[in-house]
């Protein structure tokens, strides 16, 4: 691997040697020093402060901390060869989690990495995202645009930093890195335990026993007294609160052992009953040959640590929840919550810059009365959104690009001056070469902006800045997405005669992964309806493709008129056709709303749940077929369900009845116990009911209806229709015949059996096989349907000459008819026609 190499370690670092006692650097101000650069003047000012009340390792992350903040590195860390010298370990790091830049716990020295080849040539390492790129955790980067910098130590470890740096690390960067570099000395693995030095409330815990050491001082920190101690740390751990114990487990126990440092706060039960918290730091020492692992560290009593944090902390805390920010709201509430509390400010507002305006995105405190009049008159429902231009300064300060600050009686506009009357500060909020937007601070009471609170607010100007960046384009895609998901299901719900339907979709949280989650309700012929529920394996585009695809499917197949069975087969084959490695679940359940029956068809999904009306649940425990996707002649079989007035069908997808931590038959018991407890009478509020609580890692759909039944149910009777010389005449006296018993008088059946003599003539003259005639009545709507076995549609002609002996049938079925149409059933078709028989038709 190419690399840009500087001076060696060593020989930087002899003039830091020959002065022995020397704990941080004291003596490295060279006689250049005053054609240094800034940063690296105050960087070796803050090395050369005294830490006398510091242990070894709160020392050396506190100088670590320092590159966060004076060479823009967004992760540092050290690493030091164990005692058999087969490895490097990671001894100490700062910053965001270096699992985000591929750093690991330890390298091996007979591989091949960054660290190893700059602890064996003992010159440092200057790479960029090239030489990056043929690195072994390149692939596991969050991006490909940020640079490395590798530098050993004279104790005989390496330091390695690394962050977003556009041209990479310059010369006043890798100076300041060099000096951190030398000043971050690791203490000797063990030390603690070989030397008898051991920190105060201190401890050493053998990982392999789980025998504990621990000093007077810990002991009396869990209120135990010497004797009763038993040297297991399994007596300390009894004391802790339940609540904190998983925690605190997992540092402890060897199964999630990594070597670095580990840091945690917990609670114990004193004997009064009162809660107390403790802090614990630790750090896992490797065991060389035939030794175990030990962690030592010490514990703290949380409540009197001391409450002041250097500014070097909350850069350090600051980029590491803003490596975290998936949202800009994220990325707002992490900035007020670093910088307003220690800056005791008043009001905080971060705002994105877009095109010539200022979109604010976050403000704290929320209430509109606590910000400018100018900003409260641009109010948008939620933010104001403040244009540039009425702030002058601001605009300033957006051009400059570096921060400023006005003490109190500044002259500034209104919109700025009320935000600050003590003293305002604005941060442009730079990222990739433009502003990104802008952070204003304000103080009511007269503020004296200090060189250290300078500093911090530059540091956390930019680091705000990227994030913004970051997280603007993470909303961005996440609205694409959920526009996505949105488009690909239905809009709304049709309306059911005899029955209610509601339906939920709540997507993950997880990223930016669309689901193939799906529901839909299909309205079927002779009032019957389709409910449909789904799931595609996977959360990605492909799978939310595949979901439109096969929702498309499933209701053309219905729609055509198959029986719920036949159509759940047609997409099963239509889905092997499609040559895709995802396979989906569904169920498909028929209702005749008029008889109150229902069947159902399950492919590899769960269940339906039904509440009866006395209350009591059932989960329809029946034969199911595969996914479909998997076979291609498959058997799908159809379950019969009885619904009474008043139950609820409740269909779901995995996401609401399963997790990581509950099983399906759990997760289905719990559906159907909170839809005992529900009111149907109000089903949109049970729907919202049942989201409440539900697994946020994966998506969900649901789908509810609540069976009311018809109020009027209609008449039907049906005729198979004889191909015989006399069938069009057998066909009105049938309908005739059939009106009559049904009370419909005579003078308003001559339009109804011209319907029928035109729509039978069509069929039989037209068409093959069965021809079958049905009626039904319903609120005084007559509606006359023809089934035939052909798919073709009759074509109403544009015109017809005085001559032609045909073609004039579907313009006078149009002329009777209220409305008319033709709808695919089963391979053929049905004509019908409506006509009205009331006053008013």
């Amino acid at each position: 691997m190419d690399s840009v190499a500087g001076p060696t370690a060593p020989e930087r670092s002899q003039g830091l040697r020959e002065r022995p006692g020397s704990a941080v650097i004291a003596d490295v101000v060279s006689e250049g020093a005053a054609e240094r650069g800034t940063r690296t003047l105050r960087a070796e000012l803050a090395l050369k402060t005294p830490t006398p009340d510091l242990d070894p390792r709160e020392r050396q992350r506190r100088v670590l901390e320092l590159a966060l903040v004076f060479a823009g590195a967004s992760v540092v860390a050290v690493y030091s060869p164990t005692e058999s010298g087969d490895e490097l370990y990671l001894s100490e790091s700062a910053g965001v989690p270096r699992t985000l830049y591929g750093l690991r716990d330890s390298y091996v020295l007979t591989g091949g990495s960054p660290a190893v080849d700059a602890y064996r040539s003992g010159r440092p390492l200057w790479l960029g995202p090239a030489e990056i790129a043929h690195c072994a955790d390149a692939r596991r980067l969050p991006s490909q645009d940020f640079w490395l910098a590798v530098l050993p130590q004279p104790d005989g470890g390496c330091l390695v930093a690394a962050g977003e740096r556009p041209g990479g690390f310059d010369e006043e960067d890798r100076e300041c890195l060099g000096l951190i570099a030398e000043a971050a000395v690791v203490p000797a693995p063990g030390s603690r335990r070989d030397t008898g030095a051991r920190p105060t409330s201190s401890f050493d815990l053998a990982m392999d026993t789980g025998h504990l050491e621990v000093d007077g001082e810990m002991l009396e920190l869990f209120g135990l007294d010497a004797a009763e101690f038993d040297g297991k740390v399994e007596s300390l751990l009894s004391m802790t609160v339940p609540e904190d114990l998983p925690t605190l487990m997992s540092v402890v126990e060897a199964d999630h052992m990594s070597i670095g440092e580990r840091e945690l706060e917990f609670r114990i039960l004193q004997p009064s009953g009162e809660p107390k918290w403790l802090r614990l730091r630790g750090h896992l020492v490797p065991g060389g040959e035939g030794r175990p692992a030990h962690l030592v560290g010490t514990v703290a009593d949380a409540s009197k640590l001391r409450s002041g944090v250097s500014d070097v902390a909350r850069v350090q805390r600051l980029a590491s929840t803003l490596a975290t920010a998936g949202t800009v709201r994220d990325v707002g509430r992490a900035v007020v919550a670093a910088l307003r509390g220690p800056l005791r400010a008043d009001r905080i507002a971060l705002a994105e810059l877009e095109g010539d305006r200022l979109v604010v995105t976050l403000l704290d405190p929320p209430e509109p009365d606590a910000w400018p009049e100018v900003w409260r008159s641009e109010w948008r429902s939620e933010w104001p959104d403040a244009p540039v231009r009425a702030m002058p300064t601001l605009e300033a300060a957006l051009s400059e690009g570096r921060p400023a600050v006005w003490p109190a009686g500044a002259p500034l506009e209104p919109a700025l001056a009320d935000v600050g009357p003590g003293g305002l500060a604005i941060l442009p909020l730079p990222a990739g070469g433009r502003m990104a937007g802008a952070c204003l601070i304000g103080w009511d009471d007269p503020h004296e902006f200090g060189a250290d609170e300078r500093a911090l607010l530059t540091a956390s100007a930019g680091l705000a800045g990227q994030a913004l960046t970051r997280a603007h384009a993470f909303d961005a895609e996440h609205e694409l997405v959920g526009m996505l998901q949105r488009s690909l299901l239905p809009r709304r719900l049709p309306r059911i005669p005899g029955a209610v339907a509601v339906a939920r979709y709540l997507p993950t949280t997880a990223g930016l992964e669309v689901g193939g989650d799906w529901y839909d309700v299909i309205p079927l012929p002779d009032n019957h309806v389709a409910l449909v529920i789904g799931d595609v394996q996977g959360h990605n585009a492909q799978a939310a493709t595949l979901m439109g695809q096969m929702r498309t499917a499933l209701r053309a197949y219905a729609v055509e008129g198959h029986p719920p069975d036949v159509v759940v087969q047609h997409a099963n084959r239509l889905l092997m056709d499609l040559e895709t490695d995802l396979f989906v679940t569904c169920c498909y359940v028929d209702v005749d709303l008029e008889e109150g029956t229902a069947w159902c068809v399950r492919a590899g999904h769960h269940p339906p749940v039904l509440r009866h009306p006395d209350g009591t649940t059932e989960v329809t425990v029946s034969e199911g077929g595969p996914p479909l996707g998997v076979v291609t002649q498959a058997d799908f079989p159809m379950i019969p369900l009885r619904l009474q007035r008043g139950t609820v069908l409740a269909l779901t997808t995995d996401g609401l009845v399963e997790s990581a931590e509950v099983d399906i038959e759990d997760g289905l018991n719990r559906l159907a116990g909170e839809l005992t407890a529900s009111d149907p009478a109000h089903l949109g509020l049970v729907a919202d009911g049942l989201l409440t609580g539900a697994n946020r890692s994966d998506d969900v759909a649901l789908l509810l209806m609540r069976y009311d039944g018809l109020a009027t149910r209609p008449l039907r009777e049906s005729w198979t229709v004889w191909r015989v010389p006399e069938a069009v005449r057998h066909a009105r006296r049938f309908t005739r015949r059939t009106l009559r018993a049904w009370g419909v008088p005579d003078d308003r059946m001559d339009g109804a059996l011209l319907v029928v003599s035109e729509l039978v003539t069509n069929a039989l003259v037209h068409t093959d096989g069965q021809v079958r005639l049905d009626i039904t009545l319903i609120n005084h709507r007559l509606r006359i349907s023809v089934a035939d076995t052909s798919p073709r549609t009759p074509i109403k002609p544009t015109s017809i000459g005085w001559e032609a002996t045909g073609g004039r049938g579907i313009l006078l079925v149009e002329a009777m008819s209220s409305t008319w149409g033709t709808v695919p059933v089963s391979g053929g078709k049905q004509v019908w026609s409506e006509i009205p028989l009331d006053e008013g038709g």
